[in-house]
């Protein structure tokens, strides 16, 4: 089991190290991520991850996809309504209680799940040849380096909004860059992937316990 880990992270290491996502620059590294009521995302703190533009669906949250009922992909809820599942943000150095733009950090859906796994965010690679990676659940949360690098995503700027991107640093080993973005499936199902071929998706971050009753 180790060595199938360690050969799969190395071909992470590897594969198209050279194509990296339009990320904010060193000025914008110690930026606060900001939620909807423009406080400082904090760790440990529930949030709903949700989408900047309407109509296409509403927040995220896990599903089985593939042809097997386990482990939970990451998915966004179909109903423009649902705000999905809440999640939790960790950061590479767990003593730091903000959320800062371009940091290192796992993602953790604030929910039980019929899988016996963990609800942390990783990459998988795919068998579909439209997606490379998909995110799927089942991570580890904390031990930064090259076993887990699977599991570490950034939040960037994109303009005046956000993105959610795999471009990991919690190693000096040159990890693949890309873009999280939404897959839509034959059957519907919006898969969150990295791919070339989709465009970023873009986000905001609602606090649980906000006041705002928009989603």
């Amino acid at each position: 089991m180790r060595s199938t880990l360690l050969a799969l992270s190395s071909f992470l290491v590897f594969a198209l190290a050279s194509t990296r996502p339009s990320i904010a620059g060193d000025l914008d590294a110690t930026e606060a991520v900001l939620d909807t009521d423009g406080e400082k995302l904090r760790a440990g703190t529930e949030y709903y991850i949700l989408p900047v533009f309407r109509g296409r669906g509403g927040g995220l949250t896990m599903a089985s996809t593939r042809d097997e009922t386990c482990p939970l992909d990451v998915v966004q809820d179909p109903l423009e309504i649902s705000k999905g599942l809440p999640l939790t943000f960790t950061p590479v150095n767990p003593k730091k209680g903000v959320i800062r733009v371009s940091t290192d950090l796992n993602i953790k859906f604030s929910a039980s799940s019929i899988c016996v796994q963990s609800t942390v965010w990783k990459i998988q690679k795919s068998v579909n040849s439209e997606i490379q990676w998909f995110v799927t659940t089942g991570g580890v949360e904390g031990n930064p380096g090259i076993e887990t690098i699977t599991n570490w995503f950034k939040i960037e700027k994109a303009d005046d909004d956000y993105k959610l991107v795999f471009c990991p640093t919690v190693c000096d080993c040159g990890a693949l860059c890309r873009d999280v973005g939404i897959y839509i499936h034959d059957n519907g199902v919006r898969t969150l992937s990295l791919s070339d071929a989709l465009q970023p998706f873009l986000v905001n971050f609602k606090k649980v316990s906000s006041s705002s009753s928009s989603l």
